[in-house]
């Protein structure tokens, strides 16, 4: 679809009719479930106008398919839609899998795997597992405000824990917090890597792209207190948005404040725009910024990603303001009890190793620079 024939009445195969899952009355359920679909809604204002589909999904520890970009090669996503409703998510296009659409439906039809505590403690254990590295909340936000509700996540972690395998988690949610001290217990058995996501620190735009989300100065907070409390914690400093928050004032400010939130590493991405995205995030451009139009057609005409150029650029300035104000050289938290790379593979359940993937250890250590944004 064209960038100068985006409006937001615009519906092509990707934000088509929203659809329904199969009800709880015997009809087949989608192939990813067990069973069909029960339908909730909560009458308190954090949850009203949002519906949420309970399935007993049939996996929940998930291969990265093979062309993938991202840096890790298992992924564990309690939930499919955000209601984060971050106008550029790349996720959306995973919603129009379920017949649903990949906007409104996107932000407020949430699929929430009731069973994911289960399915993972279950997975970790079984004997073909090898307990490679885990991210989380590269899909969707893992701790979305639907977590508040379900608490999936300390059932997750939990497991992860027990079977002393190395995990990953990418958050916009503060919620995170509630469960810091099964953070800690992890940290002292393998490897856990953290990171917020904060594109930029200008509240204005921040109201406009990411709506439902807690403020950047709250996420930054929220980095402060975990790197306070021992556990490294960095900042995925995207998306980078062209135009919108690029400047080399944005970028100044912005990386400032991750360093003095005592952030362990910065890495910056810019915006890119798969399909379902691409439309979603153009009808918002024509309503908000339509002056933009032409310049991201044309940063854009290659596909779904910026110009290599351009990344660079971004990629450049952000390191240049990372070593001047100094980001990690404040984080002096205790460290974790247990350094894995300085002593052989722990022995995860039934005597297996605890192996860690080279995707895991950059994740951990490096922070997940290749990671898409939610």
């Amino acid at each position: 679809m064209r960038w100068d024939n985006l409006k937001l009445e615009d519906s092509g195969p990707e934000l088509a009719a929203p659809g329904t899952l199969a009800p709880a009355t015997g009809t087949s359920a989608p192939a990813l479930f067990e069973r069909a679909a029960v339908t909730r809604t909560f009458d308190t204002p954090g949850f009203r106008g949002i519906t949420f589909n309970e399935i007993q999904a049939r996996s929940i520890i998930n291969r990265v398919p093979a062309a993938s970009r991202m840096s890790f090669n298992w992924t564990i996503n309690p939930y499919r839609g955000c209601s984060h409703a971050c106008v550029y998510c790349f996720a959306r296009n995973t919603h129009t899998y379920l017949d649903l659409d990949a906007g409104l439906d996107f932000n407020s039809k949430i699929i929430v795997k009731v069973n994911a505590p289960d399915l993972a403690r279950k997975g970790l254990a079984a004997p073909r597992w090898a307990g490679e590295h885990i991210a989380m909340g590269t899909n969707v936000d893992c701790y979305q405000r639907a977590e508040g509700k379900y608490r999936l996540m300390p059932g997750i972690i939990s497991a992860l824990r027990d079977a002393a395998n190395p995990f990953s988690i990418l958050t916009k949610g503060t919620l995170i917090l509630r469960d810091l001290d099964l953070l800690c217990e992890a940290a002292q058995v393998t490897d856990v890597g953290l990171n917020v996501s904060v594109g930029c620190v200008d509240e204005e735009l921040w109201r406009l792209v990411e709506p439902g989300t807690p403020s950047p100065g709250r996420r930054l907070k929220v980095c402060a207190t975990l790197n306070e409390n021992g556990l490294s914690c960095g900042v995925v400093m995207g998306p980078v948005i062209p135009f919108l928050s690029d400047s080399a004032a944005q970028l100044d400010a912005t990386v400032r404040q991750i360093a003095e939130a005592g952030a362990s590493q910065v890495a910056p991405i810019v915006l890119h725009l798969r399909p379902g995205a691409r439309e979603w995030y153009g009808a918002w451009l024509r309503e908000h910024y339509p002056d933009l139009v032409p310049a991201y057609r044309d940063l854009y005409r290659g596909g779904s990603y910026a110009p290599k150029w351009y990344q660079q650029r971004i990629s450049e300035q952000v390191r240049d303001l990372a070593q001047r104000y100094g980001v990690g050289r404040s984080w002096t938290g205790p460290a974790r009890l247990r350094t894995v790379a300085a002593r052989p593979l722990a022995a995860g359940p039934a005597g297996r190793p605890s192996a860690r993937s080279a995707a895991g250890r950059a994740c951990s250590s490096a922070g997940p620079t290749q990671l898409s944004m939610l």
